[in-house]
């Protein structure tokens, strides 16, 4: 009895949880984009996965440049794209496990516009760090994280994880595991280690994690799991001082992870050691930082360009 096309994504997801490693949020999106393609190719009974050709995946092309989000909006063509990625791997998943279906590599992606690199400058960052009222502890919490993240260049999630026992403030360093479970070391600056250290100070609970709420109800069981601050709740976290810091920018917690990554490297650092502390598993990610920070460039342009003498 041939497999259903859900009963082979069940598996394809269950092989990227288990074999690949891939985090919760990967496991959920390729879920949502491969559920996608799977209510627009079987509505019939007898569709399955190896009638998929390449005149199908064009129809199914126009179908996600006229499907809608919950808001009423075409997506985006990056966003598209996702959706082709998703299928391109769980077909190539198949192929591997021997099921005669259509070679991936067959389905191109169309490029899409190169999206400009957002990053803060150094101004920027002093003024968003000394945003919070530190004569609070939940400023001193908020001051912590902001100095953490442009210190580390930590993913949001990774920096949600954080507990207290992992973070060696002598030493100046803590482990993470990151994007497909590789474990790097991160640095803290001396700047980022007093303000940590600090709101370790003022904290008197004896919950586990490094960053907790500190609205709606307490929660002690399960070392204060319950306590912990949320993804979600960072973001809000660094738009508000954004905006009270009147960063000319839509800046994000991705945009302070940028803004590590452009200052190690205008100041010399190179590509590889900031490929290393990003936690970038193919160089060729790292190399989008590099046109904004190439200093012999710069310098050639400056020496050279008739606009310049």
């Amino acid at each position: 009895m041939e497999n259903s096309l859900s009963k082979l994504i069940d598996e394809f997801l269950e092989y990227l949880e288990i074999e690949k490693n891939c985090s919760k949020l990967t496991i959920r999106d390729y879920r949502h984009y491969l559920e996608v393609f799977n209510n627009w190719f079987s509505p019939a009974p007898n569709k399955k996965i190896e009638d998929l050709n390449l005149q199908t995946v064009r129809k199914y092309r126009v179908y996600l440049s006229n499907r809608v989000d919950p808001k009423g909006l075409t997506l985006s063509r990056v966003t598209q794209n996702y959706y082709v990625i998703a299928l391109r791997s769980f077909l190539k998943y198949l192929i591997k496990n021997d099921h005669k279906v259509l070679e991936p590599a067959k389905i191109d992606l169309p490029k899409t516009e190169s999206r400009s690199l957002k990053f803060l400058e150094r101004e920027q960052v002093d003024r968003l760090v000394t945003a919070p009222d530190t004569s609070k502890e939940e400023g001193v919490r908020d001051r912590a994280i902001i100095e953490l993240l442009f210190s580390t260049g930590l993913r949001v999630s990774e920096l949600a994880k954080l507990n207290k026992d992992r973070i060696n403030i002598d030493r100046r360093e803590f482990g993470v595991i990151g994007k497909g479970g590789r474990a790097r070391v991160v640095f803290i600056s001396d700047r980022a280690a007093t303000w940590v250290k600090k709101y370790m100070d003022v904290r008197k609970d004896r919950f586990r994690p490094l960053f907790i709420r500190y609205s709606g109800k307490i929660v002690e069981e399960n070392s204060g799991e319950k306590m912990r601050l949320t993804v979600r709740s960072i973001e809000r976290i660094i738009k508000k001082y954004v905006r009270l810091a009147r960063i000319p920018i839509d800046a994000t917690v991705h945009t302070l992870r940028h803004s590590f990554a452009t200052d190690l490297l205008t100041n010399g650092a190179d590509l590889r050691s900031v490929q290393e502390m990003l936690g970038h598993k193919n160089i060729s990610t790292t190399q989008i930082y590099t046109h904004v920070t190439n200093k012999q460039l710069r310098e050639v342009h400056e020496a050279f360009h008739s606009g310049n003498k």
